[in-house]
């Protein structure tokens, strides 16, 4: 009764799991149309002014009018409304004086008029209030600054990281994977190069991509996740030759391939054919040949259809070059088949013998030529002889003679071909004697061939590879022989029947996809191998950002966290991230390494896009092949917003278990971090969507966006909160308690050991949130303004300051005391921020679901002052290691817990925080995290192995 139990409750998961997967793709296809409608309206409005500006010729003249009009409105021509400028000025000026405004404009305009004037007649001086800095203090700041970086040499660093070559040895930590970029337009060509290598490497084992070469941005998307890639019929323009640099980028040794001898001018000028177009045709033509060599020797490595083909690839200099014939495939084969099942249109033999010639197009007519005479000499001798062309060609005159037996068919597609082919007596495949022709496979004998059709053929070198005069068919080159052949077909019934029979037992014993897979393929590529360790635990980790964009305390917490599972030593691991803009890329993801371990980066939508951050379907495609590329047995989901929750379903769909940690409210809130449009928080507990929708108005989609938020968390094998108080808001909020567990964040340890502090010297305060509201900027301002004690010194971090950015003013503050803005510390520099500062400010207004800067002062022995509850404030004792004080909005709050250690600065002489071996270390982050993610892997396993164990019983036992 228990096994039946137990069975029933695996299959109700299961129907779960497939019920919340098909609810998220529901509410994912309503909220991408409200998206789409969005867009489309934009979109609309968008054609209307650009229409109207191009169409009015008095546009410019009347943009004064159009400006006066706005302001009649009360806005800019922005569409700003002016008395809320004009308030945001009057809190500028309050707070911070006319240095404040000035500075905003002179940021805001650096280029213009206005914002010259106020760079030339704004004093920079420091405030009366401010004394200047002390030389120990000047070197302290400069100490922690790193060097600056303007936004383009910025942008620069970032490119070098990702432009760095990858070396080949990094291939083997992708799954053996074959990309064929191609010529697809010729179908006859990609038929026998294209589609059949595929068939062919498919049968071997290999995964294979093929992408059209004119396609740049899916062909450099391919290339990311491939180890073996082949240019067929490519020529070198400039998008090509940015597909040639990323496979040098990648590690990649190209192969060439092609299946006619179109990159040598000299040959190919010997083909009669060409002298059948037009002059500009054959410049055309050319410099085509100009480009295909350039693409050749742009490459390793060649593959050829024939013998002769491959000599002239390396007479070009090309290193090395293989021959792979054009051969039967698998949809051939059925054709014949099929054909011979149901049978094809009889005609009468005693009056007429068919003689079907497929041309394909005009460039045959010299080629066709080489046979007319004796053609015409065989129809006028026998007149049962009819003519079939199919195809466009070009007879001469002299076959006007039999114009009532000659039909010319247009080209169909290949069955209707082989169709009309299986109703000859006799094919044809007349070629000029040069090395051209030489270089060409033998295509037309293969087709009639397995249609048991007999032929007579040029002696080219490719036909006489498989082709022996009288046993499997007919060899002609003179007028005389080529009429003595089709005579003498003609004549003998057995004879036709028994080439026929020859051919076509011949043709599959060489030819067969078999054959040619094991005889040709097989020795030039040889079965995928993964030289990946079968032992090893394989992790894919995703967050938004990753290093080189490395942005946030989730972020720095992603990357330790990889780096550390990275450097034990059964674990491989792999990241997919977020890319910035990046020249002659448009959209396509970016593969590169960050300290040995291989990252896909992918662009996402701008902030503003909510719903594409949320169900990113690009992003999702770009994950499905990394998946596929990586093939790991977990993924551990970081801050995925931008990426999208389709990467969850992904994972779902391939039966790869995944875990989440929820390092922020986004799965719960559409703001992400529960602060309403005031900027201040939302002390909901369980969410109620009719107070979200008061608060994002404009937001339609939030019930379909609760939908897709509940399924991927369902679907997770298990959630991860960085604290106890982040773990129960989502446990108010429907998730159950066994399906979340707490693995706290780390944090790196000082390097050295701390400064002591200078009795009687001023007391350091440090903030590091930036300007948001919800962080406390605006109450550590006013707090600090309203002191009345002035021996104290505040340090600001501006932490867009590293980004070349300004957005932190702390000139204006109307103190008394010292107050002076740093850049963001980065590791290398955070031990010198902390040793310049005695006490740490954290007056967040919301539940923080960690506080990473929180762990990393009270292990510097720094106090801190902090709001409570939140996950910021776990590891604070009041009075022991820091100050709690409630989030209640109110500066006075913070500015008694300052004043109280003002009161009393030798407190803080030779402190020592007594707490802090309680503080998570990352060492214990990670043995935490790799023992969830194993015992996932191993739940995993020991399901389906007692999956297979339970099917293995009932076809052992149906009855049972």
């Amino acid at each position: 009764m228990s096994d039946l139990t137990d069975d029933s409750e695996k299959i109700r998961q299961v129907l779960t799991q497939a019920e919340a997967l098909s609810a998220s793709y529901r509410a994912s296809a309503r909220i991408q149309g409200m998206r789409v409608d969005g867009l489309t309206h934009e979109a609309a409005s968008l054609r209307h002014m650009l229409d109207t500006q191009r169409r009015t010729l008095s546009w410019r003249v009347t943009a004064p009018l159009r400006v006066v009009r706005h302001l009649m409105k009360g806005q800019l021509p922005t569409g700003q409304k002016i008395p809320a400028l004009c308030q945001r000025v009057k809190d500028i000026y309050q707070d911070e004086g006319l240095h404040g405004v000035t500075q905003r404009i002179q940021t805001r305009l650096p280029d213009t008029g206005i914002g010259r004037a106020m760079a030339r007649y704004t004093p920079n001086r420091q405030k009366p209030s401010s004394p200047p800095a002390s030389a120990e203090q000047t070197q302290q700041d400069q100490s922690v600054q790193p060097p600056s970086m303007t936004a383009t040499e910025r942008q620069k660093a970032l490119e070098s990281v990702y432009a760095k070559p990858l070396g080949s040895e990094a291939l083997s930590q992708l799954t053996p994977h074959i990309l064929i970029i191609a010529e697809l337009s010729l179908r006859q060509c990609a038929k026998y190069r294209v589609w059949q290598k595929e068939e062919q490497l498919r049968s071997l084992g290999w995964t294979v991509d093929v992408v059209d070469w004119r396609d740049t941005e899916q062909a450099l998307a391919a290339l990311q996740v491939c180890t073996e890639v082949i240019f067929y019929r490519v020529p070198a323009f400039e998008s090509v030759e940015i597909l040639l640099h990323e496979t040098r980028r990648l590690g990649l040794s190209p192969w060439w391939e092609v299946d006619d001898l179109i990159f040598s001018a000299e040959l190919y000028q010997e083909n009669g054919n060409l002298q059948t177009l037009d002059t500009a045709e054959q410049k055309q033509l050319l410099f085509g040949v100009r480009l295909f060599r350039k693409c050749l020797l742009s490459c390793d490595r060649a593959i050829a259809s024939t013998r002769v083909l491959a000599q002239a690839m390396l007479d070009a200099g090309i290193a090395s070059a293989v021959v792979i014939e054009n051969a039967l495939d698998q949809q051939t084969i059925e054709i014949a088949q099929n054909l011979a099942e149901r049978g094809v249109p009889a005609h009468d033999t005693t009056q007429e013998i068919r003689i079907v010639y497929g041309s394909g197009t005009k460039t045959h007519d010299a080629d066709f030529r080489m046979a007319a005479n004796g053609i015409l000499a065989a129809m006028q001798a026998d007149s049962r002889l009819t003519l079939h062309i199919i195809g466009d060609l070009t007879l001469p005159d002299s076959f006007l003679a039999v114009k009532n037996r000659v039909q010319t068919l247009a080209g169909r597609d290949y069955a209707a071909y082989l169709a009309l082919l299986a109703q000859a007596d006799i094919t044809i495949a007349p070629l000029e004697p040069t090395i051209f022709n030489d270089a060409k496979s033998n295509i037309k004998f293969l087709e009639a061939a397995i249609l048991k059709i007999p032929s007579v053929c040029s002696p080219r070198d490719a036909f006489m590879q498989v082709m022996r005069d009288g046993e499997n068919g007919l060899l002609a080159e003179q007028d005389e022989q080529w009429r003595d052949a089709i005579l003498r077909l003609a004549a003998d019934t057995a004879l036709r029947a028994q080439l026929g029979q020859r051919a076509y037992e011949d043709v599959l014993a060489r030819y067969s996809p078999d054959q040619i897979a094991h005889q040709q393929v097989l020795p030039v590529f040889r079965r995928p191998v993964d030289e990946r360790s079968k032992t090893n635990l394989r992790v894919l980790c995703a967050n938004v950002y990753f290093s080189p964009r490395s942005f946030g305390g989730a972020t720095f917490v992603a990357e330790e966290m990889v780096r550390r599972l990275q450097r034990l030593p059964d674990v491989e691991v792999a990241v997919m991230t977020s890319r910035p803009d990046l020249k002659d890329r448009g959209n396509a993801p970016l593969r590169y390494s960050v300290e040995g371990c291989p990252v896909l980066g992918v662009r996402v939508p701008p902030d503003h896009d909510r719903v594409g951050g949320l169900d990113n379907a690009t992003a999702t495609s770009h994950f499905r092949k990394w998946l596929a590329a990586m093939k790991p047995d977990v993924v551990h989901f970081h801050a995925t917003q931008g990426l999208g929750l389709g990467l969850l379903r992904a994972c779902i769909e391939a039966g790869v278990p995944y875990v989440v940690t929820v390092h922020d409210a986004w799965w719960l809130c559409d703001r992400q971090f529960m602060v309403k449009a005031d900027g201040h928080y939302c002390f909901q507990e369980k969410i109620n969507l009719r107070v979200c929708q008061m608060c994002v108005p404009d937001a339609r989609h939030l019930s379909e966006r609760a939908v897709m938020m509940r399924a991927a968390m369902e679907g997770a094998a298990l959630l991860l909160s960085p604290s106890e108080t982040h773990r129960q808001l989502f446990i108010a909020n429907g998730v159950p308690p066994d399906r979340i567990l707490v693995n706290r964040n780390g944090f790196v340890w000082p390097t050295h050991a701390r400064t002591p502090r200078k009795p009687g010297s001023p007391l350091r305060f440090g903030y590091v949130g930036g300007t948001e509201e919800i962080k406390g900027y605006s109450l550590v301002r006013r707090a600090f303004q309203a002191l009345s004690d002035g021996n104290w010194e505040l340090r600001v971090v501006d932490n867009k300051i590293n980004l070349g950015i300004r957005s932190v003013y702390t000139e204006s503050w109307k103190v008394k005391g010292t107050v002076t803005t740093v850049p963001a510390y980065i590791p290398e520099t955070m031990d010198a921020f902390f040793d310049g500062i005695d006490v740490l400010l954290f007056p967040s207004q919301w539940k923080e679901s960690y506080g990473l800067t929180v762990r990393e002062a009270l292990a510097r022995d720094v106090w801190v002052i902090s709001t409570a509850p939140g996950g910021q404030s776990e590891d604070i004792v009041d009075g022991v290691n820091g100050t709690l004080i409630a989030i209640d909005g109110r500066p006075d709050s913070l500015q008694k817990a300052v004043e109280a250690l003002l009161e009393n600065p030798e407190r803080l002489t030779g402190y020592v925080n007594p707490l802090k071996q309680n503080l998570a270390t990352f060492e214990e982050q990670t043995a935490e995290l790799d023992g969830v993610l194993r015992d996932v892997v191993a739940t995993k396993t020991a399901n389906a192995q007692r999956l297979a164990d339970d099917l293995s019983a009932i076809s052992a036992d149906p009855a049972g």
